[in-house]
């Protein structure tokens, strides 16, 4: 049971809190927390932030235990934690600071299409979605990969797809790492995650999972939206998914296989879920072979998924999707560990960055930035939830130096999915969206129920610290149309 936080906390700035190493002995780095004094109590009232601190033992850590605004309880590592370390440093990989969906992450499409004509259409367009997209719990996909063909999805990611026609090339320069990571190993995957693979490419899934149509109602930043083809009242579509089951068993499997490394190295753990690894050690080297592959099943899996979407708007309006610009803006990824390369105390360094449910922000004139971007920064996409509104930012270099490029990923759970359900007894979550003006589907009353809008902090509030922290800045915002969910 959550029990309120009475722990230390010093303010730093009205973004940043400080809780000092001497908060537990073994911490050999202070935990740094974006926040100001709106979210504070929130965030107080969970123990995410011990997870803060739990995360300061981990052998090789750089600079600080971080904590972005969407902070919340999770396995191992909180929800929109961030850490970085040092593998020359016996700096360690842990799975719970990737966490269960392994790449989960967000892909915005934007269209040529305006609100004022589509507007009336928008139930029978989203209905469409629902109808032509699996989601939910136990779908399959509507394209069957056999094993070997599975194979090509778990080493070459959303290229293996563009390859087959279900893109375009420049789906993948648009793609955060352009859709692969290079060390992917199917053979480090166990025989149930791989079957668990099997017919889900394509599929969306449930819990929060969506995909949602939305418009753009508020431009803060006019070069940056130019930059990106976007406009105000222009129709965006929002996809959000990750590796399904594969990579959920993915990380079941490197937990139970990592049990006895840290008693093996000598590490000690206040929490035995941050089972972790050094990264050099074959262990390590293994759990990062298999995570790479469940990342790039889960770029192959969002391509297909904006596949099925242009699919779906063509037949709609009876035209090629290209007719209307369906085109990929930017996929970021918020549960990953990448290696890169970082500045600490005056030495440059390659570490290992874990970010569980946060968001890469890199700065403008990042060589890893597609060209037609490398003048603003990276693409942050930033979903709210089903009533409020999502974002569109650019990263910035002040990430690069305080956060090892990072930034938010979302609005951040306020409540549990089984308190939102309970909350919701009474209620039509449908019609009170409806109310709204948003068109909502679900495969069960359950999905949207713990899905809704006080089930989360205000997305406005959190995008307000991370902008004005100077880690991502605002470029635009999108008010919701219409969603599915499983």
């Amino acid at each position: 049971m959550a029990t309120e936080w009475t722990g230390p906390l010093e303010q730093i700035d009205s973004c940043r809190y400080l809780l000092p190493r001497s908060y537990k002995p073994g911490m050999r780095v202070d935990g740094l927390i974006y926040a100001d004094s709106r979210l504070l109590p929130s965030i107080k009232a969970d123990r995410a932030l011990d997870q803060v601190a739990n995360v300061a033992f981990l052998p090789g850590i750089q600079t600080a235990s971080l904590a972005m605004p969407d902070i919340h309880w999770g396995y191992g590592f909180c929800i929109g934690g961030v850490a970085a370390t040092d593998p020359e440093a016996d700096g360690v990989i842990s799975p719970g600071g990737v966490g269960y969906d392994i790449n989960c992450g967000v892909r915005l499409v934007r269209t040529t299409l305006l609100l004022k004509d589509v507007q009336p259409r928008i139930p029978e367009l989203t209905q469409a979605l629902f109808s032509h997209i699996p989601c939910g719990v136990g779908r399959t996909g509507r394209i069957k990969f056999d094993t070997a063909q599975q194979r090509h999805l778990l080493t070459e990611g959303a290229a293996y797809l563009v390859q087959r026609g279900f893109g375009v090339p420049a789906d993948l320069e648009h793609t955060e790492s352009h859709g692969c990571l290079a060390d992917a190993d199917p053979h480090c995957l166990t025989p149930r995650a791989q079957q668990r693979g099997q017919g889900q490419c394509g599929t969306l899934g449930a819990g929060n999972h969506f995909i949602e149509i939305q418009t753009v109602d508020e431009i803060y930043d006019s070069r940056a939206a130019e930059v990106f083809g976007l406009a105000l009242g222009q129709i965006t579509v929002m996809i959000h998914s990750g590796s399904r089951g594969l990579g959920y068993q993915v990380c079941d499997d490197s937990v139970r296989s990592m049990a006895k490394a840290p008693e093996k190295y000598g590490i000690d753990l206040p929490d035995r879920q941050l089972v972790c690894a050094p990264v050099n050690s074959p262990e390590g080297r293994r759990y990062l072979a298999a995570m790479a592959a469940a990342a790039n099943y889960a770029w192959a899996n969002r391509q297909m998924l904006m596949h099925l979407v242009r699919q779906t708007f063509a037949q709609f309006l009876s035209q090629p999707w290209q007719r209307f610009d369906l085109n990929l803006i930017y996929d970021v990824t918020h549960n990953i560990a990448k290696f890169e390369t970082y500045e600490v105390a005056g030495q440059k360094k390659m570490l290992c960055v874990h970010r569980k449910g946060a968001t890469r922000s890199f700065g403008p004139g990042h060589p890893e930035l597609p060209a037609d971007y490398r003048t603003i920064g990276q693409p942050v996409i930033i979903p709210g939830d089903m009533g409020r509104n999502s974002y569109l930012l650019v990263g910035q270099k002040t990430a690069e130096l305080q956060t090892f490029g990072s930034t938010c990923h979302g609005a951040g759970r306020l409540m549990s999915r089984g308190a939102a359900i309970r909350s919701a007894r009474g209620r039509d979550i449908r019609r009170e969206l409806a109310a709204k003006g948003i068109t909502a589907l679900a495969r069960s009353r359950h999905g949207l129920d713990e899905e809704q809008p006080s089930a989360y902090k205000d997305v406005n509030l959190v995008v307000d610290i991370v902008h004005n922290a100077g880690l991502s800045k605002k470029v635009c915002r999108f008010r919701p149309l219409g969603v599915i969910k499983g």
